[in-house]
């Protein structure tokens, strides 16, 4: 009888019992010169089942020497490229195709080799798989009840962050530094259960980088060259809660449960939003819904009757159409960042799909504004109506959203009415922001600012900000606004430059007036009374250049995406001026403001680009004059 093994049932050490056995006495066993290449690189790598595999070698090799087998090695060596790619099934082909020249019996414990196999026409014996035990990993030793992560790396002593929800410290959990030996070890052992066990997988594997979900952690493996050194991260969630554990639970409930929604859930990192969108999945299963998620990679902690999906594809968007066959109530994206993320759960949600998502925001409102820009204004309460914010591990803040045509708060004129995305606070009701189309631009108002004593109103604010872009384009020198009341404006500009603002006949002023709904008186800024001496009248707009000149810093942007251009408004340089434009402090490019105070930059292009990027990565976008 002649038997040839694969790397499957030499690791599991079955082929030597089964000679003891006597089933396999007498037997010819041939080995693969492939599988001793595949067991040598795993043993070489540290892995424990390379290790298992070289002693059933040695086994088998005691067993030819008493006489019980005949042992042959054939073939030839699988090659780097072969064993990097044996996931694929190079190094299996190769052993099945020595099987079949030596018209032996291929012997494997491998479904997939075995059906192959038998396709092929080889005769094959199928071994079912042995589980292997494993108790606990390695790096769970580092866990405590209060441990949210663990973080290794080579050369540094292991770190954990501990404590509660929203009181979380980042503190030493070991003495010695970490070797890369034993960080190899981790790895290797993380790699095989997540292989082996039915509770965890693979999420995602790239060269340098491997996401693998074992049980209840999230575990990231980051090497050389994607990263400096090597590193393991291990993250599991410290509690598990219910809708009954936060505020407005009761009011939530029943919003939810009353239609299909559009919620966002905000907060900044480890505030528990991802906790609390646990919480509301269970609920809404536990409630006759059918709930599903979409995550990548997939770390939210749900019970069975929750389907977690992942990228399809490499896309999301496919994750999506595969998502509305199944026709799901609710859908919970965790998270909501880049535009395309964006996009895919407003095509989900206008499909009629109820959704949920996760966004990294530091205001309430600020989840609600990375939705302007990428989707139109007009179908955001379509989209999302309802904002949820996650502090410390509870519900802080709770938006409803809504529209109405009217007047905006705080503007006079009749004719100056327009859809207005309302957001009130969901508990008492009162208006907190409004969102419409002013001058051509999506402004967002705050509406509970305080409006007496010298600090502006927010639509005060606005109404400034869009006069002194509209004078500055007719001017050539500095502008001042002076703001009197909703509806009534002081302009002061250098002599030289009043009849250009004012217009032959005064049209253009009246074209200014018109379209801002705001009267407008032109003065000198001799007038001005802020303007203690004549020296200070370059205060604004000019250059810099005595005494009193310094470098400025950048001023903070908020870049407005539309379908076709990025428009970065521009408040500290006149039209014409060269300015700087930074993420977090980084070098993205130099431009020329345009005549509406402001920077277009064409999407599609490389710097287009890089500042999507940054602005999805919620870098902090700055403004500096040259």
């Amino acid at each position: 009888m002649k038997i040839v093994p694969d790397t499957s049932v030499v690791v599991d050490g079955r082929i030597s019992e089964l000679v003891e056995s006597g089933e396999y006495a007498g037997a010819t066993v041939i080995v693969p010169e492939a599988v001793v290449g595949e067991v040598e690189a795993q043993a070489n790598s540290g892995r424990e089942i390379g290790w298992d595999a070289l002693s059933e070698l040695q086994r088998l090799a005691e067993l030819a020497d008493d006489g019980e087998i005949e042992l042959r090695y054939v073939g030839e060596r699988a090659t780097e490229p072969d064993i990097e790619r044996a996931a694929a099934g190079a190094i299996d082909a190769l052993i099945r195709d020595i099987a079949q020249a030596e018209g032996a019996t291929f012997v494997t414990s491998d479904i997939v080799q075995a059906e192959v196999a038998e396709a092929k026409q080889i005769d094959v014996e199928y071994l079912e798989p042995r589980e292997r035990e494993r108790g606990a990993l390695a790096v769970e030793e580092f866990f405590d009840d209060e441990t949210m992560s663990v973080h290794l790396r080579e050369g540094v002593v292991p770190m954990a962050k501990r404590g509660s929800v929203g009181d979380v410290h980042y503190e030493p959990v070991g003495d010695a530094e970490l070797t890369v030996a034993e960080l190899k070890e981790f790895a290797s052992e993380i790699m095989d259960v997540a292989k082996r066990d039915d509770d965890a997988f693979i999420e995602l594997r790239e060269r340098g980088m491997t996401i693998a979900q074992v049980r209840d952690m999230r575990i990231a493996i980051a090497e050389p060259p994607f990263a400096d050194g090597y590193e393991i991260t291990a993250v599991r969630p410290v509690v598990k809660t219910t809708m009954d554990d936060y505020s407005f639970a009761g009011e939530l409930e029943e919003r939810l449960l009353e239609r299909d929604r559009g919620v966002l859930i905000a907060g900044a990192p480890g505030a528990g939003k991802s906790t609390f969108g646990q919480a509301v999945a269970e609920f809404l299963a536990g409630h006759d819904q059918v709930v599903k998620t979409m995550e990548k990679p997939r770390d939210l902690q749900v019970d069975e009757r929750i389907t977690q999906y992942t990228e399809l594809g490499g896309s999301m968007e496919n994750t999506a159409d595969s998502l509305l066959m199944v026709r799901p109530d609710y859908t919970i994206y965790d998270e909501v960042r880049k535009t395309d993320d964006f996009e895919v759960f407003a095509d989900m949600r206008l499909a009629g799909v109820g959704m949920i998502g996760v966004v990294h925001a530091t205001r309430p409102i600020d989840a609600l504004q990375r939705l302007v820009g990428r989707v139109e204004l007009g179908m955001i309460p379509q989209i999302v109506d309802t904002v949820v914010y996650i502090e410390a591990g509870d519900i802080e803040t709770v938006y409803d959203v809504k529209t109405e045509v009217k007047v905006p708060e705080g503007l006079m004129e009749e004719d100056l009415a327009r859809p207005v995305i309302q957001v009130a606070d969901f508990e008492t009701g009162k208006p907190a922001y409004e969102i419409y189309t002013f001058n051509r631009q999506v402004v967002t108002v705050p509406l509970d600012e305080e409006s007496g004593g010298t600090q502006e109103s927010g639509v005060d604010k606005l109404a400034k900000n869009e006069i002194e872009r509209e004078i500055q384009a007719a001017t050539r020198g500095p502008v001042e606004v002076e703001i009197q009341g909703g509806n009534r404006a002081i302009v002061y500009v250098s002599e030289s430059d009043i009849s250009h603002v004012i217009g032959k006949g005064g049209g253009r002023i009246s074209d200014i007036e018109n379209r801002l709904g705001v009267s407008i008186d032109v003065r000198t800024l001799d007038e001005y009374p802020g303007n203690a001496s004549s020296g200070t009248t370059e205060s604004r707009g000019g250059s810099s250049s005595g005494a009193g000149g310094s470098a400025r810093e950048g001023d903070i942007a908020t870049p407005e995406i539309t379908s076709r251009h990025i428009i970065v408004p521009v408040d500290n340089a006149e039209p014409g001026q060269t300015v700087e434009v930074q993420a977090d402090g980084e070098y993205l490019f130099t431009a020329t403001v345009g005549r509406g105070g402001e920077i277009k930059v064409s999407r599609g292009s490389a710097i287009a680009e890089e500042l999507e990027r940054a602005i999805d990565r919620e870098h902090m976008i700055t403004v500096s004059v040259q």
